[in-house]
């Protein structure tokens, strides 16, 4: 694998993650739902106010475990952007649902909720809205209409930790929200996730779901004076280490946070200074929204163009990447969507570029970034 002056991503140290590792290793305690992973739950119920939080392996687990609350099954109808990674489609797949796929705006790829409406139908159990580089779907208007139907909201939310949707934190809105914190997110454990709880009535059976569908968290609480199976489930809890790394970053939020958001803005006040005879876009920030710095794209204006410009800075020795391939042309999924078309998520496939975005990223890294594109014919 070839080594890039600037890499795409580059997991980072903020604190005392390595010495929590050896807390964690010398605690005895090794295994899930030990000391920090209660510090990482209680963190983000007191930052955000969310109601319950559960770590996960991963933001796919929190979306898997999601499905299941919903008692999803066979022949129930969820609806999604086709723009988003593939685990926000396979969790509910695998519950036996199938998946109905949305457009994204013409010039944002989260999903255009006046599209959302005409798929509803009396088989669609749920929406799964996704906060695309963490910035903000119209939440008022994906809640009125499923209130209105009678329908549940899951937040996909693995791009948008500390990002705010009208003041409101993202994951905190719909019925459940899914985080992620794979080492290209914002806060980072190399792998792992977290599911929040904001209905009432899942509160109880999502930790039962989450410790391998046992009561075992009620007893280690001293609620019930046994443990037993009382319900499907599977073994989601993340490892004490995972936690331990996790909360370590956590620790360290405002720090991240702000060096990000800078990185951010150095992008964009630089590009928009350069003429547009590059003929490229800069997706726009919503007024209801908020910037959380977790990615910064392009959007070129052909699918030639977006690969010559990839080319040309893997040449300069920087890696920059394209993202999501739209799930409804998907090998596995097309025969299943059918010929419906969904152009603004095919114009996103072809035309996103993701520049080098990591919290150890210099500016004056993003400044040769941004110079070598200016030159860029």
């Amino acid at each position: 694998m070839r080594n890039y002056d600037i890499p795409f991503n580059k997991p980072c140290l903020t604190g005392k993650e390595v010495d929590y590792l050896h807390q964690a290793v010398n605690s005895g305690k090794l295994s899930g739902n030990g000391v920090f992973t209660k510090k990482c739950h209680r963190y983000f119920e007191e930052k955000y106010h969310f109601k319950k939080c559960l770590l996960t392996t991963s933001c796919t687990d929190a979306l898997e475990m999601a499905g299941i609350l919903l008692n999803l099954k066979e022949g129930d109808e969820v609806i999604m952007p086709s723009y988003t990674f593939v685990s926000t489609a396979n969790a509910f797949v695998l519950r036996g649902a199938k998946i109905i796929f949305a457009d994204s705006y013409p010039d944002h790829p989260n999903i255009d909720p006046s599209l959302i409406e005409r798929l509803i139908t009396p088989k669609t159990k749920a929406i799964v809205v996704v906060h695309y580089g963490g910035v903000a779907c119209d939440m008022d208007s994906i809640m009125e209409m499923t209130n209105r139907h009678n329908l549940f909201v899951i937040e996909d939310a693995a791009q948008a930790i500390d990002s705010y949707y009208k003041g409101k934190p993202l994951g905190g809105i719909g019925h459940l929200g899914a985080f992620s914190f794979h080492e290209t997110k914002n806060i980072i454990s190399g792998e792992g996730g977290m599911l929040v709880i904001n209905d009432e009535q899942f509160l109880e059976r999502a930790e039962i779901i989450w410790e391998k569908g046992t009561n075992r968290a009620a007893f280690f609480r001293g609620e019930v004076n046994k443990y037993n199976w009382v319900d499907v489930g599977s073994s989601f809890l993340p490892s004490e280490l995972t936690a331990s790394f996790l909360f370590a970053q956590l620790e360290n939020m405002e720090l991240i946070q702000k060096k990000r958001i800078e990185i951010w803005e150095k992008y964009f006040e630089a590009f928009q200074s350069i003429p547009n005879k590059l003929q490229f876009d800069i997706a726009p920030l919503p007024d209801y929204a908020t910037n959380n710095g977790n990615m910064f794209y392009l959007l070129m204006k052909s699918k030639e163009r977006r690969d010559e410009l990839l080319g040309y800075l893997k040449g300069e020795g920087i890696l920059a990447v394209f993202h999501y391939l739209s799930l409804h042309k998907s090998p596995f999924y097309k025969k299943e969507h059918g010929q419906r078309e969904l152009t603004n998520c095919d114009k996103f496939s072809d035309t996103i570029v993701r520049l080098p975005f990591y919290f150890g990223l210099e500016l004056s890294d993003v400044s040769r970034i941004v110079n070598l594109i200016s030159i860029w014919k």
